[in-house]
């Protein structure tokens, strides 16, 4: 679902599009959701990187007793609004959000990962 929301009319030329984005996650879904993003476990790890997103990280953060994942990508393609339509249409994965989607608790006024914005970089 992140990735039907993050597409903007975007075409990439140059440096990467770096992505910061945020979410809650439900806090009896925290064991079952590190283990599906575990190093072991190849997910859709293959995909992210077919259409152009590298350095994907999710880190989880308690904040006055919920549970809120944020996520952050650099996005190396030229037109990431076509690979990343291109990628919703994965059978794989959309299964893999049919899993994980559940798990979260959207930031009020959005339905899924809410981009965030980059008020600093240092190159």
């Amino acid at each position: 679902m992140f990735l039907a929301l993050f597409a903007t009319s975007c075409t990439q030329v140059g440096p990467s599009k770096r992505v910061g984005m945020v979410t809650q996650l439900r806090p009896e879904k925290i064991a079952e959701y590190k283990r599906l993003h575990s190093d072991s476990n190849p997910g859709v790890r293959d995909l992210l990187s077919k259409y152009h997103l590298r350095n994907f990280s999710i880190y989880l953060q308690q904040i006055d007793g919920k549970w809120y994942e944020f996520g952050y990508y650099e996005y190396t393609g030229t037109n990431f609004e076509a690979d990343t339509a291109t990628m919703a249409k994965e059978p794989r994965n959309s299964a893999w959000l049919k899993v994980c989607d559940p798990m979260q608790k959207p930031l009020p006024g959005s339905k899924g990962w809410t981009e965030m914005k980059r008020v600093y970089f240092n190159p």
